[in-house]
């Protein structure tokens, strides 16, 4: 079978929509990578970006299971000697809540040049609201299907 290459100037990108209340993040940062990377599309092939662009509203009401609530943490690092610095998830999301989702889609895709253009049609807000109303965006309705309900011991 033989590798399609696709002139980049005649990939078609999409404007897409996803509403992340009540969803669960890793579940959302998944789908979202997929969409992003474009690899449901036909013409995929993983050395070219085929994505489309996404638009992710209520990151404020995005949800972890179980117990990573309460330990996970967000790690930076100041370069310089025992500069590391710990946040951890509830103070993040108080902080600015788009980090958080923003850090979880890009954990999913290429840490190289093709995956930072992928991570530039991101876009996150923490309300309903968002200012790309004239790309006419498409709601997308993610089948993340049920969350388990795990209960604390």
């Amino acid at each position: 079978m033989k590798t399609v290459v696709v002139d980049s100037r005649k990939i078609e990108r999409g404007w897409f929509i996803v509403d992340a209340a009540e969803l669960t993040l890793g579940r959302l940062a998944s789908k979202a990578a997929q969409v992003l990377i474009g690899k449901g599309k036909p013409a995929y092939s993983p050395n070219q970006d085929h994505g489309d662009y996404l638009i992710v509203i209520n990151s404020d009401k995005v949800r972890l299971t179980g117990v990573k609530p309460e330990t996970k943490t967000y790690f930076r690092h100041s370069q310089y000697a025992g500069g590391d610095k710990h946040r951890p998830y509830e103070e993040q999301m108080a902080l600015d809540s788009t980090q958080v989702v923003i850090h979880a889609v890009k954990g999913m895709v290429s840490k190289n040049p093709r995956g930072r253009a992928i991570m530039r049609k991101l876009h996150v807000y923490r309300g309903a609201e968002h200012p790309h109303a004239a790309q006419q965006p498409k709601a997308l309705k993610l089948s993340v299907g049920p969350t388990p309900v795990v209960q604390k011991v």
